[in-house]
């Protein structure tokens, strides 16, 4: 019997933990994940996450929520718009964002230095604290800026928080050369998708990736 060696896809990601469209796409890529494991049982995917700080301005304490959104967009008109769009959007992955919970815009630098001290301390919670947070901010509402809040996220996942505070490793990247925003998806360092896209296109991305690595 000849045994077939396991193909290794890799896909780099730029991510900020404030930005929906993130969360949306990378629920798509998980949905990716699944079919090619069912159609390709033995392709492995290796995830490499990039920390993006896309407002790096935003003061510790962060920003009032809504006034946020208006000064930003302009307007309460244009933010219920924005909103609708973000929340049909993530409909069609199977989540609800609940802006109305949400008070603080936060500064994710403290989040993505845990994320960036889970991915090389315990690689094995990286991404379900990843999902963690996403959701803390998104459905719950809570400020992920706070470290009281990321102290008991981490808990929650066999992390010490105190550690992860002396992590003094940068956390933060800048997008590659002529990426203009997140997500940011590149398949096996060839092929870069950009935005939420629909499981469909992640999954050809991956299936095309499988085929030339």
């Amino acid at each position: 019997m000849v045994v077939t060696p396991a193909t290794t896809v890799q896909v780099d990601v730029w991510f900020d933990l404030i930005c929906p469209w993130c969360w949306i796409g990378k629920t798509h890529l998980d949905s990716a994940r699944r079919q090619l494991a069912e159609r390709l049982p033995g392709v492995q995917v290796q995830l490499r996450w990039y920390s993006v700080q896309l407002i790096p301005q935003t003061p510790p304490q962060g920003w009032p929520y809504q006034a946020f959104y208006e000064h930003r967009l302009g307007g309460p008109d244009a933010v219920r718009a924005r909103r609708a769009q973000v929340q049909a959007a993530a409909a069609s992955a199977g989540l609800t964002i609940h802006h109305e919970r949400i008070a603080v815009f936060p500064n994710t630098w403290r989040a993505h230095r845990l994320l960036s001290f889970s991915e090389q301390q315990h690689p094995e919670q990286h991404e379900a604290l990843l999902d963690a947070l996403f959701e803390a901010y998104f459905v719950q509402g809570l400020d992920i800026g706070d470290s009281q809040v990321l102290a008991q996220l981490a808990q929650a996942h066999g992390i010490d928080g105190s550690e992860a505070e002396a992590f003094d490793a940068p956390p933060v990247w800048a997008l590659p050369g002529g990426a203009s925003g997140v997500p940011l998806f590149v398949f096996n360092q060839r092929e870069a998708i950009s935005g939420a896209q629909p499981p469909e296109v992640l999954l050809a991305a991956l299936l095309a990736a499988e085929n030339v690595s």
